[in-house]
């Protein structure tokens, strides 16, 4: 090693200057370097939480960790997703987004869907690992997942299920049990459509009728589904259910807010959970300001906070440990050898650090500010003649986006599945539009739309206000995916009634292709017809990521320490929703056809 390549790469390369914010996809994938002996009394209640119910000496129990901003819960929750995919000790399902509170229990049912799709302890997906024991139990066989992954049958999947039924007779809801087995199909359309289903969404008539799986999980079926397939993991494994990120502002119709709904509904689980840990990481002003104000909420803390944990503030040691841990890293990825162990810092200047007893956030970002080689450093040829040049961090907007944006290309098929959050995102790209004209359309508000409440779960999603050629325009936007034909059917009856609903033009925002003869396609007709000028915009995943991410982004910002200002001023620079596709496909003159490339929904 030489001193120059040292040089070059500390000028060159900052490890600590990267958004510092473990954020969802983070809990799934390594991400940042951890070090263990770091609020490890929490992680360590939590292990010995698992033991106790796995060695049935309790059958569940509640954990709330409360900790700052910054000091680590997010970061807790990875290192304990990490172990016990390692050790194969339980099951993980994780929940940060919420989307319709007044719908918590579908909406859980799809983050439990979505959660047993990450893979598990086995290298396969935590269902498919569900659905080998099943396998295995009903056959009295014991092949790994890949032998039966290899050897499915679809023609004999009904005997399957029946022999299932016959050692799990609780099971209320067989096609539950179908739709698991499906995990094991070594078509991954097979298997999306299996999870889909499971997560509580209608699948395309020919899918359904050929997988035997016709009705969805309604509303009012969803908590029976999740009891059912909680029952089924915990007679395998124990199951950690965790929720996190809590403090959105948000609230569901009797007004209760994201931390109350979700507090409710642990305490829900709790009572009905054969087997597992409820673990929740929340701010101690938020535990104690809104989950103990809640009606009865004894009975909601005494079940999901029996135990209460808090995290610490770092100390000297902690400070050194944790930089020295990061730099191990990079030095080691590199092939270098440093001249010491927290290099270019000194213990000195750590342990300074540490008496302010910062969070982790603080001193990573600390480490980031001041990563340069010292002036004095013994590494430099001539320090009165060298002069290191400071290389300039990149925006912090820009590293969050691009953070936010490889989280959602990563995810991007379950993401173009998402109508909320479709809706959301475009929302939110052409809220930043206000006071521009694009496609000939000077862009003046972006408004709901008035409903009763017989129309709202099918109304439009939002709509755009503006002047084109001098007349008032107000193009209703509803997107069409993720939902089912009786949806979107009685939704396209309400896209067109623009008397109704006060528009003067429609737009459907879909990728998937509607089937003719289909009353649905009738529908679609009208709205396309030269009478009502309606448009038809292809849902692209290359238009989409750019905006998906941008919404996360937003709702991230206080964790990233960004203003709405800042990211409003990073889209404008960079000019993009100004110049998105699908923004201005939706804005243009209507073609009134139906798109070429719309894909079928069938594969």
């Amino acid at each position: 090693m030489s001193n120059d390549e040292l040089i070059n790469l500390i000028i060159n390369h900052n490890p600590f200057d990267r958004p510092l914010v473990v954020r969802k996809n983070d809990i799934w994938v390594p991400g940042f370097p951890d070090v263990p002996s770091l609020n490890a009394h929490a992680s360590n209640a939590v292990y010995d939480a698992i033991e106790k119910v796995r060695s049935s000496q309790r059958p569940v129990i509640g954990i709330t960790i409360t900790a700052e901003r910054g000091l680590g819960k997010s970061h807790l929750i990875s290192r304990i997703r990490r172990k016990i995919k390692d050790d194969g000790s339980a099951l993980f399902v994780y929940m940060s987004e919420f989307g319709d509170l007044n719908k918590i229990k579908s909406e859980f049912l799809q983050t439990l869907a979505n959660s047993l799709k990450q893979l598990g302890g086995q290298g396969v997906s935590q269902w498919r690992e569900l659905a080998t024991v099943l396998f295995n139990q009903a056959c009295n066989q014991n092949r790994t997942s890949q032998e039966i992954i290899e050897a499915f049958n679809p023609a004999l999947l009904e005997t399957l299920v029946d022999k299932v039924l016959e050692i799990k007779p609780d099971i209320e809801n067989p096609d539950i049990i179908t739709a698991i087995l499906w995990t094991l199909s070594p078509n991954a359309a097979d298997e999306r459509f299996a999870i889909n289903w499971l997560s509580g969404k209608e699948l395309p008539a020919l899918r359904a009728d050929k997988m035997g799986l016709p009705n969805p999980i309604k509303e009012s079926e969803a908590f029976n589904a999740i009891r059912e397939i909680l029952d089924l993991i915990s007679d395998y494994k124990p199951i950690i259910v965790c929720f996190d990120e809590l403090e959105s502002l948000n609230s569901n119709e009797t007004g209760y807010t994201q931390a109350q709904v979700a507090a409710v509904l642990g305490k829900d689980l709790y009572d009905k959970l054969k087997r597992g840990v409820i673990l929740t990481a929340i701010y101690p002003e938020t535990w104690t300001h809104q989950v103990k104000h809640l009606p009865y909420a004894e009975a909601v803390t005494d079940r999901i906070g029996e135990k209460i944990i808090e995290l610490t503030y770092l100390n000297p040691d902690n400070v050194i440990l944790l930089v020295s841990r990061w730099l191990e890293e990079y030095y080691h990825n590199h092939s270098l050898m440093p001249p010491h162990h927290v290099f270019p810092f000194s213990e000195n200047q750590l342990r300074e650090l540490g008496k302010e007893r910062p969070t982790v956030r603080t001193v990573l970002q600390w480490c980031a500010n001041n990563f340069h080689i010292p002036a004095d450093s013994t590494i430099l040829p001539d320090s009165n003649i060298v002069t290191i040049p400071v290389k300039e961090q990149r925006n912090p907007v820009e590293s969050a986006y691009q953070k936010e944006l490889a989280a959602i290309e990563s995810n991007i098929q379950d993401c173009l599945e998402n109508k909320e959050a479709i809706a959301k995102a475009l929302r939110f790209a052409f809220s930043t539009l206000r006071g521009n004209t694009l496609e000939k359309v000077y862009i003046q508000e972006i408004e709901e739309v008035k409903a009763k409440s017989k129309d709202k779960l099918y109304c439009v999603d939002f709509k755009i206000v503006g002047i084109e050629n001098g007349n008032v325009v107000k193009i209703g936007v509803f997107i069409g995916e993720g939902i089912g034909v009786r949806h979107l059917n009685a939704a396209l009856i309400r896209l067109v009634d623009y008397e109704k609903f006060d528009l003067t033009r429609g737009c459907l925002v879909r990728a998937k292709q509607i089937k003719a003869g289909t009353q649905t396609m009738q529908r679609l007709n009208e709205l396309l017809s030269p009478k009502l000028g309606g448009e038809w915009a292809m849902l692209k995943a290359d238009d989409m990521k750019s905006l998906l991410a941008l919404s996360s982004l937003v709702d991230a910002r206080v964790d990233y320490d960004l203003s709405l200002e800042q990211i409003n001023d990073f889209i404008a620079t960079n000019s993009i929703t100004m110049n998105n596709n699908l923004i201005r496909e939706i804005l243009s003159d209507p073609s009134g056809e139906i798109p070429a490339d719309a894909e079928d929904e069938d594969f």
